[in-house]
């Protein structure tokens, strides 16, 4: 008996050498039809989200993930440009070991762990100061990044009751909002605009006049010179020291630039849970919206209001409530997405979206930006949700009264304008046109000008006193 256990340990070894001999059998598929956004696969199973490279001609190759499928076809989505791709091109998981052959009946499928179907990206404190691309490259020539943590691209979602409430005010370093729009850390913020009223001089200002512990930029489906621009003229030397820029600009493919909005998320976790406190800056939610809706139709999805197919309306929370404050003890994420308004139409179906999924929206108003009045907000239209749970009643009261004689004071300056308002017959609006000047001056407020939040709300005090 002692025998026939010693030979079967003696044959079990030299199996185990045999097989650690072996080169395993890496498993790929070809492709099968290009049609503009999409590359159809055969001969591979992956799951959604995994990551594979189509080999071209030259030794070249292209990034791809795999976005859907429809029976035995995967359908994937280049991350880089696809010209020199072939019919029947080799495609190849980039971890062999999550892939799985086509089903050939019943058979013996090894279990695999959760790393190996989610796609992992670096992070850690050496990526202050960076600029990088949506796949985690860097743009700045300053070299590679030598990152030994990675995490997950798309993590789970917290769960809600475990999050700190927001009890914190938060100096933006922006009089209007300070005084008018108290934020706090932790809260999600969107940014309301047209094109051309001034939203990235106000991203610019809060990047660097914030108090955060670090700063993450993500810069999603812009244009390509705004890039620089942003990163020299708007954030400078001392917003970069503290700040980590993601971006994905306009002519990346529409994968890059989802890629691009979650790795921003991903950095800004990875320093919340460290236990500091990040102010993240996103520019433009309405870019990732367009990106998946890109994505989400050329894999076959069906439109739904105005072009854009439930994914979209499903993506847009998910990303959003990455954001906001940690569990008790650890740190908090303040985030201000930026919301393109189409014509400025406040009912673009993002811009309605976003404003239900959000804590709070500032809107630019397009009128005050012709004026020369900047920043352009319109304190009427704007609001801020958690502005009660950070203020006193004094100082609740003297917003709401500031509110107040600025709104009546608007909506009756065609009449005071043409003379047709005859002094006295209204208390209200002779207080709102006395002290109108004083309001505008309150709101108005140079790009390179800080104001604390105790010198806003002493000047707040002193308007409306």
């Amino acid at each position: 008996m002692n025998d026939r256990i010693v030979r079967l340990r003696e044959y079990l070894a030299n199996c185990r050498r045999a097989v650690s001999w072996a080169t395993p059998v890496a498993a790929s598929g070809r492709l099968t039809r290009v049609s503009g956004l999409v590359m159809e696969t055969v001969g591979l199973r992956l799951p959604v989200g995994s990551q594979c490279t189509v080999q071209v001609p030259g030794g070249q190759s292209i990034e791809a993930e795999v976005a859907g499928f429809a029976a035995d076809t995967l359908f994937i989505m280049p991350a880089t440009d696809v010209h020199g791709v072939m019919p029947g091109a080799r495609v190849i998981p980039e971890n062999p070991l999550a892939a799985q052959p086509p089903r050939l009946g019943m058979r013996y499928i090894p279990r695999r762990r959760a790393q190996d179907r989610v796609r992992q990206v670096p992070v850690g404190d050496r990526l202050l100061g960076r600029v990088l691309d949506g796949a985690g490259r860097p743009l700045d020539g300053m070299g590679p990044l030598t990152l030994e943590r990675r995490v997950p691209l798309y993590s789970r979602p917290m769960n809600p009751l475990e999050r700190a409430p927001i009890r914190e005010t938060l100096d933006v370093g922006v009089r209007a909002i300070n005084g008018l729009l108290t934020v706090g850390r932790g809260q999600r913020l969107g940014l309301f605009a047209g094109s051309g009223v001034g939203k990235s001089v106000l991203l610019g200002m809060m990047a660097r006049f914030t108090t955060a512990d670090v700063v993450v930029v993500g810069l999603i489906g812009e244009r390509g010179r705004e890039v620089k621009e942003f990163i020299d003229r708007i954030l400078g030397a001392e917003g970069m020291a503290r700040a980590v820029v993601v971006a994905a600009p306009a002519d990346h493919p529409p994968l890059m630039r989802l890629n691009g909005a979650a790795y921003a998320m991903s950095i800004a976790e990875h320093f919340r849970d460290q236990g500091k406190h990040v102010l993240l800056i996103m520019d433009s939610l309405t870019r990732y919206a367009m990106a998946q809706r890109e994505v989400a139709l050329a894999i076959g999805e069906p439109p739904a209001t105005k072009g854009y197919p439930p994914s979209v309306f499903a993506k847009l929370p998910q990303l959003a409530e990455r954001a906001g404050n940690g569990r008790s003890g650890s740190g908090s994420i303040t985030a201000f997405f930026t919301v393109l308004m189409e014509g400025d139409d406040v009912q673009d179906p993002i811009a309605d979206a976003a404003r239900a999924i959000l804590d709070g929206h500032v809107v630019l108003s397009r009128d005050l930006a012709d004026a020369g009045h900047y920043p352009a907000i319109d304190i009427e239209a704007s609001i801020s949700r958690v502005q009660p749970d950070l203020l006193s009643e004094d100082e609740l009261d003297r917003t709401r009264r500031f509110k107040y004689l600025y709104s009546r004071y608007m909506r009756s300056r065609d009449l005071l304008a043409v003379g047709a308002y005859v002094p006295g017959a209204d208390v209200v609006l002779d207080e709102g046109v006395r002290l109108y000047p004083r309001m505008q001056g309150y709101l108005m407020q140079g790009m390179h000008e800080r104001v604390s939040l105790e010198a806003a709300r002493a000047a707040l005090a002193e308007v409306v006193a």
